[in-house]
């Protein structure tokens, strides 16, 4: 479910984040690949990613678990835009619910997205996927979600060459 708050016509960059999460939310990984730059860059608390090739693996391992997606366009011009996105999953290491509320920000060049920064509340996000403790830890020890999360996308590349 999605909402655009934008006057008249959507612009191209409205589209593009339209097709973006309602892939997401119908976990079509190709869609979304085809709304990068080939030269982006995506980065949220535990990716830092470059290049479609390398955004298009993560979608396309994120795309494999239960993840349902709302989201708002809250603001889109030329050449930014944000918006309010919630994710609901089951974090596959452990089992565990997320409910996961994030802003993205996002910059465009022909038409396309460059940049794609996600926030969200690293503490709550690790509570709920990791539980109590280890959602903690993994919040005070610098590195631990990203390191988590690079080996994870590693291992999914491992056995998906396309992304080699």
């Amino acid at each position: 479910m999605s909402k655009l708050h934008q006057k008249g016509a959507p612009s191209r960059q409205a589209r593009v984040l339209e097709k973006l999460y309602g892939s997401l939310d119908s976990g079509d990984h190709q869609a979304m690949a085809a709304c990068y730059h080939p030269d982006a860059v995506f980065r949220d608390i535990a990716f830092t990613l470059r290049g479609r090739k390398q955004i298009h693996a993560m979608w396309h391992m994120i795309s494999e678990s239960d993840l349902r997606a709302t989201f708002t366009v809250r603001r889109v011009d030329g050449r930014s835009a944000t918006v309010d996105l919630v994710d609901d999953y089951t974090f596959r290491a452990t089992g565990r619910r997320v409910h996961n509320v994030i802003r993205s920000d996002f910059h465009f060049v022909d038409g396309l997205i460059i940049e794609h920064l996600d926030s969200c509340s690293a503490l709550r996000w690790g509570v709920q996927a990791l539980g109590p403790a280890k959602g903690v830890a993994s919040w005070l020890v610098p590195g631990t979600r990203r390191r988590m999360a690079a080996a994870t996308l590693e291992s999914f590349i491992a056995r998906h060459p396309q992304y080699a």
